[in-house]
């Protein structure tokens, strides 16, 4: 029944739509399903919406969402059709030539739209391919800016590219940013704190080159997550919306029949072992852990996590990506059988949304923490680079939904691990936690349900672009 009712919705929001989005993300991951699930929103508001990855991605990655919700594919080229950007001389050369292949591919599959029948009114782009907007704008088209990362994030690398702040920031001082609580350097993005990794600096900073000549600005954001911070960007950029949780819909307003999971991976998840697993233990017991698709743990960090998970004495299931595997101590699996299961990649939103995890020990990537947040689940911070120990602040200081493991020499040792995980999954400070996160994850809920601030966000700007694309015909 209800593959015969997407089928009739599918039919249905084809023959009406009234305008034409082309969405074009940077290859990876956690950039790719936030904008899919956004793509998915603005289906049955009579916008059709094109994705156009990478020739790599669309090769490697599945990308099940796209067919599955009336979304199209046509990949455009980074210049590195074969190995993607691992095969890239170094990032600033990647992105140098994806600037240079990228824009001409663009360009060409604008025209092949309009050849072809479907005319394009509108480019949602990453801000990290600001180019993509001197795109639209030479073809008169609508130029949106879609950033994946928090308002927070955001206000921060707009002070650095401003001049405002001048990495690397070590000072002593206590920070004051508009919009934002009181940071120290270390809760700054690590690439502003150490400067670290010059060519991604350059990238974040890059997103705001021409962003006062986008027509829309969005955010994966919730307004009431970052009411201060949002509303100080409205006044940078007056068309600036909070959008989020970019999320599957059947874990947030449930709305969009039959949409469960992000239907992008480029990895194969063990939800079969994960589910089989979590089905035997007791609600609120397990220790969640997970670093995400691309962070990559030093040996060092993996034996002090193997030694802190195991000396709590807690259920642990924990996602170990093949890469990393032959890092783990030889005998710690067959050891902890009995507490824990070790599997490469797995469903999160159902592991997080299954009732059994008390905690979840995270990178606090953006996409994790909305998830998270999304579904009430109490974290352990323990942030690696980029983005996440800004996240981290707002987790534990801001939120007060997590603790955050400290760390010496970027390490965090094994009883510190142990002491957060106890802290969260036994003592008062959890109970506290768990209050606060109830109290977040049904804000963020009603956000995006209907009626709410994200979903009369959404609305507004589909209502415009039909409006535009109607005025230009």
């Amino acid at each position: 029944m209800a593959e015969q009712q997407k089928s009739e919705f599918s039919e249905s929001a084809a023959a009406a739509h009234k305008a034409h989005c082309l969405v074009v993300p940077i290859p990876g991951q956690g950039h790719i399903s936030p904008v899919l699930q956004f793509s998915k929103r603005l289906i049955p508001k009579r916008i059709r919406v094109t994705i156009a990855p990478t020739r790599f991605i669309a090769n490697t990655a599945t990308l099940t969402g796209a067919a599955g919700s009336d979304i199209h594919l046509s990949p455009i080229s980074d210049g590195y059709d074969e190995g993607g950007i691992a095969s890239a001389e170094d990032g600033q050369t990647y992105f140098d030539t994806f600037q240079r292949v990228g824009s001409q591919t663009l360009a060409d599959l604008v025209r092949q739209q309009r050849n072809s029948g479907h005319p394009v009114h509108c480019i949602v782009y990453d801000p990290h391919l600001p180019w993509c907007l001197d795109v639209a704008k030479a073809f008169g088209l609508i130029g949106v800016a879609f950033f994946t990362q928090s308002c927070a994030v955001d206000a921060i690398f707009s002070h650095v590219h401003d001049g405002l702040l001048n990495p690397p920031v070590q000072t002593p001082e206590t920070l004051t940013i508009p919009g934002l609580p009181p940071l120290k350097p270390r809760d700054l993005p690590s690439f502003v704190h150490d400067a670290s990794y010059p060519a991604f600096l350059a990238a974040m900073v890059g997103q705001f080159s021409n962003i006062h000549n986008a027509d829309w600005v969005l955010c994966n954001s919730v307004y009431e997550l970052e009411t201060e911070a949002a509303d100080w960007l409205s006044k940078l950029w007056p068309n600036f919306k909070t959008i989020g949780p970019t999320i599957p819909s059947f874990y947030a307003d449930n709305r969009l029949v039959g949409d469960k999971d992000y239907g992008v991976s480029f990895f194969k998840p063990e939800n079969g072992a994960c589910n089989d697993w979590l089905r035997t233990k007791p609600k609120g017991s397990v220790v969640y852990v997970s670093f995400g698709s691309m962070a990559d743990l030093g040996t060092e960090q993996i034996e002090e996590l193997c030694f802190g998970l195991k000396n709590s004495n807690h259920y642990f299931l924990w996602v170990v990506r093949e890469s990393e595997e032959g890092k783990l101590p030889k005998r710690f699996k067959s050891e902890t059988a009995g507490k824990g299961l070790i599997v490469s990649w797995c469903s999160q939103l159902e592991v997080l949304a299954s009732g059994v995890v008390g905690c979840f020990v995270t990178h606090c990537g953006w996409n994790s923490t909305m998830e998270a947040l999304s579904l009430g689940v109490a974290m352990v911070a323990m942030p690696r680079w980029t983005d996440q120990t800004t996240n981290a602040k707002f987790i534990t200081d801001v939120w007060g939904v997590g603790v955050r493991a400290e760390g010496e020499n970027g390490v965090v040792k094994r009883e510190e691990i142990e002491r957060c995980v106890r802290q969260v999954m036994e003592g008062e400070k959890g109970e506290e936690i768990r209050k606060n996160g109830e109290k977040w994850r049904k804000l963020v809920q009603e956000a995006v349900s209907e009626g709410g601030s994200s979903d009369r966000n959404i609305n507004v700007f589909a209502q415009s672009l039909i409006l535009s694309s109607q005025n230009d015909a």
